[in-house]
């Protein structure tokens, strides 16, 4: 079949489920999420080895320590994503909630109620996790979904997704619920992105390449997760032990994910400025930095580029520079975040006040690591991804996130 049709063929059925998916009771949509989840458990060694596959072609390909450990999967991350699902299932159900009912001078009653936002097309990279995440996401919330998982993901992928299909259709529903495009050449992308026929809203998440590709091209509204390129800001105030776990946490624990610190930021008056930076070096990072930022250890940090502080490395990579006020952290992060998560390390009240409301990202933290910008952590139970949108949704989006308001009018026969 030609790409054209096969798009077309997918998008067609996904469409024909959109009544099904938004109209099915809240206890059907978790009993099919808790047999999503026992599903996953009873078939990890089945998953992992279909990962394995992923995983040897990345190997052979060069792809970074940072990228294949995202690509990984094992026991532990298995449960996790299980874990995951069972968290969504437990949510409160936000479809057909009524909110802001009020009775005008008219005698009518107006209110907004709750809905799904159709079909959601999603296109990402990578990590494997994200196909279970988004088609928990999108049950629970009453939306059909098209899912377009990397190339370098594609054994994993179609393993996932095959537990998906099984449980909606062992279930008696129709498996377009949740399709997975299973084919890999590139030129599949444009053609989904002209779908508005079928498809409400794209959601991509993945590099800045595949951001602005799908950005330009499509003609359906777009929700971009974009690039982290997340700050820490150390104040003078802050505590020298907090300054320095917090900083690494957030460039260490994992590195290659979108939460992870690329930029640290000093205050020049900050006393522990070689302690912070000695504890990042302890754990292997390389620190590019500032003038100022170099003299404090010449022989170990590299001169930055002004380039390396609009990078997301991915990577154990750090840029660094000393600012002699929050004013000038501001105006760095403004400059050249990603309106990500950014993270201030202070002692002063009136500092911290300041950051959250001057900083404008979709997650703005005080005194903790910038990695909780997570679905599960901000007790979403996952994320369709994190949304440096203005418009609809922003930050860490889930079920709540994937649904829109409909206003509902109740009368007595009044008229106008």
């Amino acid at each position: 079949m030609d790409i054209q049709k096969y798009v077309e063929e997918i998008c067609r059925q996904t469409r024909e489920a959109v009544p099904v998916i938004a109209n099915m009771p809240t206890a059907d949509k978790n009993n099919l999420l808790m047999k999503l989840a026992a599903e996953m458990r009873k078939k990890a060694p089945y998953l992992i080895s279909e990962n394995e596959k992923d995983l040897a072609a990345a190997r052979e390909s060069g792809l970074s320590g940072a990228m294949i450990d995202r690509l990984a999967l094992n026991s532990e991350r298995i449960d996790g994503m299980a874990r995951s699902i069972e968290e969504i299932a437990a949510l409160e159900d936000p479809v057909g909630r009524v909110e802001n009912m009020k009775t005008r001078p008219s005698g009518i009653r107006v209110g907004q109620m709750r809905i799904p936002l159709g079909v959601a097309a999603v296109i990402y990279e990578a990590r494997p996790n994200v196909t279970t995440d988004i088609a928990a996401l999108c049950i629970k919330s009453g939306n059909a979904s098209i899912l377009r998982g990397g190339r370098e993901s594609i054994n994993s992928n179609i393993a996932l997704y095959e537990l998906v299909s099984e449980t909606l259709t062992d279930s008696g529903y129709p498996a377009g619920i949740v399709t997975l495009i299973t084919r890999t050449e590139r030129e599949l992308v444009p053609v989904l992105l002209k779908q508005n026929k079928y498809i409400d809203v794209v959601i991509p998440r993945g590099g800045e390449g595949l951001i602005r590709r799908v950005t330009e091209e499509s003609t359906i509204p777009v929700i971009k997760h974009d690039k982290g390129l997340c700050h820490t800001f150390v104040d003078a105030t802050a505590e020298e032990d907090m300054a320095n776990s917090i900083a690494v946490n957030a460039k260490v624990h994992r590195p290659g994910v979108c939460n992870a610190m690329e930029c640290l930021l000093i205050h020049q008056d900050y006393p522990h400025k070689e302690s912070l930076l000695t504890a990042m070096i302890d754990q292997k990072v390389e620190l590019r930095g500032c003038p100022e930022t170099v003299k404090i250890l010449p022989d170990i940090i590299v001169p930055a580029k002004e380039e390396d502080f609009d990078t997301e490395y991915l990577d154990l990579k750090c840029s660094v520079r000393v600012v002699d006020s929050i004013d000038d952290a501001i105006v760095h992060i403004h400059r050249h975040g990603s309106e990500h998560s950014e993270c201030i390390v202070t002692s002063d009240y009136f500092m911290a006040d300041r950051f959250l409301k001057e900083v404008d990202s979709s997650a703005v933290f005080v005194n903790s690591s910038t990695r909780f910008h997570d679905g599960g952590e901000f007790g979403l139970g996952a994320e369709v991804g994190i949304s440096t949108e203005k418009l609809h949704a922003r930050g860490a989006m889930g079920v709540e996130g994937l649904t829109t308001l409909k206003y509902i009018i109740y009368g007595r026969g009044e008229i106008r």
